[in-house]
């Protein structure tokens, strides 16, 4: 199968650079599909999923904050203010994250300043999104605290 160029940049690093056979990304008006000989493109992206496909590989998941991407029939360009992948998500922070969110939006102060308040919205969206592709990609513990239980130290059982 055909592939097509990918490159995934954030603000201060590049996420993701190689050759793929299809982009999934989450665009302002909907998920785009990108396959090799796409027609030219220039879109908005919306903090979401970023899938890359390769055949023979495991998909790979991303976590993306927002930006743009440009598509031409033999490459992808997604310029992005933040992203990662599934497996450099820091769920804790990431949770963090979303309660002080979460307590922000719930409490009076939110109706005093609107634009601190729809910064944590987004915010809360970005939280929201980086947990999801954590929990459902099987990088670690279901939730941010559960820690996988280590094996008891040789000679001891668990119930000691």
């Amino acid at each position: 199968m055909s592939t097509l160029r990918f490159e995934f940049v954030a603000q201060d690093h590049i996420v993701y650079e190689g050759d793929v056979n299809m982009v999934i990304i989450p665009g302002a008006d909907g998920v785009i599909g990108i396959l090799p000989k796409h027609a030219p493109l220039m879109a908005v992206v919306s903090p979401g999923e970023v899938v890359v496909k390769v055949d023979g590989q495991e998909d790979e998941y991303f976590a993306v904050g927002g930006g743009f991407v440009e598509v031409r029939p033999d490459k992808v360009v997604l310029v992005a203010r933040s992203g990662e992948s599934a497996a450099e998500i820091d769920a804790v922070r990431a949770e963090m994250a979303m309660r002080r969110a979460e307590e922000y939006l719930a409490s009076p102060e939110r109706e005093r300043d609107k634009e601190r308040s729809m910064s944590m919205a987004a915010a809360l969206r970005r939280s929201r999104v980086r947990l999801n592709i954590y929990r459902r990609r099987g990088r670690g513990p279901r939730r941010p605290g559960d820690r996988p239980s280590a094996p008891p130290p040789s000679g001891e059982s668990e119930s000691e």
